[in-house]
């Protein structure tokens, strides 16, 4: 059983984070799923994506619930039928879950040369300034991860990450940063916390995802 590991990020939120070494069948085998969440698992087209979805469900049961707990609203965000806040992401080899007493988002993402390629169309790239390439990868990642939990939390059609949400400066070293999303003329803010996570597989070469969490300041 990969549960790979479980972070407390505050005395009232918990991080829970699996690694997917299992294939399908196994995965299937050991979940229960409603009737809805088994529709959705079969209309998906990628095995990856259906591998993150049951892994997922794992991590509800590692944490106390099971799929029949979880409920989606008219936006597609996630909620625990006992009010717990949950968020959720996968990411490739991982998929992680955080509970909290209070509004959360999470992202997990894979570090890629990618996210250099996109990065002028959802962060000022000047922020990426006098690091080398692979800080520049690692730093871009964090700030998208940042948007992505952001945006999870708040969950409102129209949000730009370009234009709608900002992080303070911050080092990689810091682990953890403020951000602001300006939206319908409100200023909200947030603490970021964040996290690189390696993948320990000998027989691939390591890879690091970062993992994001942002919550109401």
């Amino acid at each position: 059983m990969p549960l790979f590991k479980i972070i407390d990020i505050s005395p009232t939120a918990k991080v829970f984070l699996w690694k997917i070494t299992e294939d399908f069948n196994e995965l299937f085998r050991n979940v229960s799923l409603k009737d809805t969440s088994l529709a959705r698992l079969e209309g998906m087209k990628s095995e990856s994506h259906q591998k993150g979805f049951l892994a997922v469900r794992m991590l509800f049961q590692v944490a106390g619930y099971t799929d029949f707990d979880l409920y989606y609203d008219e936006f597609g965000k996630p909620h625990l039928k006992d009010g717990t806040h949950i968020s959720i992401s996968h990411s490739f080899d991982f998929s992680a879950i955080v509970l909290s007493n209070c509004n959360i988002g999470i992202d997990l993402e894979m570090v890629k040369d990618k996210v250099l390629r996109i990065a002028p169309r959802f962060m000022d790239v000047s922020h990426l300034e006098n690091l080398t390439e692979a800080e520049q990868m690692r730093k871009a990642t964090v700030v998208w991860g940042i948007k992505e939990a952001v945006f999870k939390l708040k969950n409102e059609v129209g949000i730009s990450f370009p234009d709608h949400i900002f992080e303070s400066p911050f080092q990689l070293s810091d682990k953890k940063c403020s951000a602001e999303l300006h939206f319908k003329d409100v200023i909200q803010h947030y603490d970021i916390l964040f996290e690189e996570i390696e993948s320990d597989d000998s027989e691939n070469p390591k890879q690091i995802y970062t993992l994001v969490c942002a919550v109401e300041s």
